[in-house]
């Protein structure tokens, strides 16, 4: 994009005067970072696209000057407001018929997005609008499974610069990753989140199937002092680096290992005084349970992931915990059931949070 579209705002310029409307001027990779704290002030302006400023920078679409910190503020002279990727595919030639068969969502993490095609036409061209719309993108990957024991994602570059390691922000948590070789699901935002907001600062908790950090970094954040456990050495790798880049080293500690090992080790004399809470956000957690509850104090609470088939929520995950805790002479009261979101066709991945005494 040549940057002499773009013109410097004046000091106290409004925007819709002058030159042009206004975009604030951000690093790369700070852009989902930046575009986050610009919604939360408000000023975001979501009916224009991001641009490339140039080759280290993008301007963010504002409807004012920003309160938060950015490079500078500049002006767009005849920015073109595009509502979506349909505008971006009709102005490439496709037809109603090829746009209806184009994905009604993707994700985007850092400078990446993420996308299934599902037999959308022209993957080429579908990335470049992707790229088009999401300025602070330079990759498209589509999604084509997740597979083996470490579940281990398949890709492919559909356009840009085939960059597949990024770092994603999400309410406040960095993310580093290649989505490449770790899996990174964004369904699962709200539960990341919620996460963070149920501990309690100086509780013990057992992440039993950590990958890069997705629950053990807003835990640590809110001040949990966190196990994480991971086997993968790729996801592993990123969960330690993901601890540094969050500033959370002293809170939590990482162990490549299975999880079995571990949770034996802490339920056995001299590390038997307990967690207070365990993590099991995997989706076959339940045959894992007898080794959750060996550490978990009387009181304890255990957050059972699960993929259970329609006619079987909430009933099946439930009834596993309360099994695995009779095994134990322990009882269980449920304290929430929720949806986080369609697995495939007939299945959905729930969350089950029990409290076992």
């Amino acid at each position: 994009m040549p940057t002499d579209e773009f013109g410097e705002a004046s000091e106290a310029g409004e925007a819709g005067e002058g030159g042009g409307p206004l975009a604030a001027v951000v690093a790369k990779q700070e852009g989902d970072a930046a575009i986050e704290r610009l919604r939360a002030e408000g000023v975001y302006d979501a009916t224009r696209t991001v641009r490339e400023f140039d080759a280290d920078t993008i301007a963010v679409p504002v409807t004012d000057p920003p309160g938060t910190d950015v490079l500078r503020v500049v002006r767009q002279p005849g920015a073109r407001r595009l509502r979506g990727l349909e505008d971006h595919l009709r102005e490439r030639g496709w037809t109603d018929r090829e746009i209806d068969r184009a994905p009604a969502s993707w994700a985007v993490l850092g400078t990446v997005i993420l996308v299934d095609i599902d037999g959308a036409p022209r993957p080429g061209e579908l990335g470049e609008a992707l790229l088009d719309l999401h300025g602070g993108a330079d990759t498209v990957l589509a999604r084509r499974g997740i597979a083996g024991p470490h579940r281990e994602p398949a890709v492919e570059v559909v356009a840009g610069a085939g960059d597949t390691e990024t770092v994603h922000t999400e309410h406040g948590t960095r993310y580093a990753m290649d989505l490449a070789t770790v899996m990174f699901s964004p369904g699962n935002k709200a539960e990341r989140a919620r996460m963070g907001e149920v501990v309690a600062a100086g509780e013990r908790v057992i992440d039993m199937f950590a990958g890069i950090g997705y629950f053990t970094l807003p835990m640590a954040r809110a001040g949990a002092d966190v196990t994480a456990i991971e086997r993968n050495p790729a996801a592993f790798r990123y969960l330690l680096e993901n601890v540094r880049l969050n500033d959370v080293e002293s809170a939590v500690h990482p162990y490549r290992a299975d999880c079995r090992d571990v949770l034996r080790a802490a339920a056995t004399p001299p590390q038997s005084d307990g967690v207070d809470r365990v993590v099991m956000g995997y989706y076959d957690a339940h045959e894992y349970l007898d080794s959750a509850l060996g550490p978990l104090v009387p009181g304890g609470v255990v957050h059972v992931h699960e993929a259970t088939p329609e006619p079987l929520v909430f009933e099946r995950p439930v009834e596993r915990v309360r099994a695995a805790a009779a095994e134990r002479d322990r009882t269980v009261e449920v304290l929430d059931a929720r949806r986080v979101k369609t697995h495939s066709e007939g299945v959905v991945h729930v969350v089950v949070d029990a409290r076992v005494d």
